[in-house]
């Protein structure tokens, strides 16, 4: 998980929250409410729910785009488990929580990267021990 995690407040200006996503190079903005997390938006969200039905998203605030009651994952969850439940579930981001409260963030573009790397040790142990030809 990440634990570098873009939050925004329910009442944050879809503007203030669109422009965080960007200077911070993610796809997503947790909305949280004391130190818990009740929603989520997503670039898609801001491009879909706003920018597609022609809104003005000076008016609006990060509770009118965001998904609400996102899907949400125990600190001691397993990889397997996370990723069968990402995959049940069709989620791409889940925020990592602790007893309820924020404390991290997993997205499939991590995972890949986990898996990538991890892929890359074992093909490193794979060359070093198969006879050379």
């Amino acid at each position: 998980m990440r634990e570098d995690v873009v939050t925004a407040s329910p009442d944050a200006p879809v503007t203030e929250v669109a422009t965080e996503m960007r200077d911070e190079n993610v796809g997503s903005v947790v909305v949280v409410e004391s130190d818990a997390p009740v929603g989520l938006v997503t670039d898609r969200d801001i491009a879909v729910r706003i920018a597609a039905d022609g809104l003005d998203a000076d008016e609006m605030t990060a509770e009118g785009v965001m998904t609400e009651d996102p899907l949400t994952v125990e600190r001691d969850t397993g990889v397997f488990e996370l990723c069968a439940t990402m995959d049940e579930e069709d989620v791409r981001r889940m925020p990592v929580v602790d007893g309820g409260d924020l404390v991290g963030i997993v997205t499939l573009d991590d995972l890949i990267r986990l898996l990538t790397d991890e892929l890359t040790t074992l093909t490193g142990v794979i060359e070093a021990e198969s006879p050379s030809y």
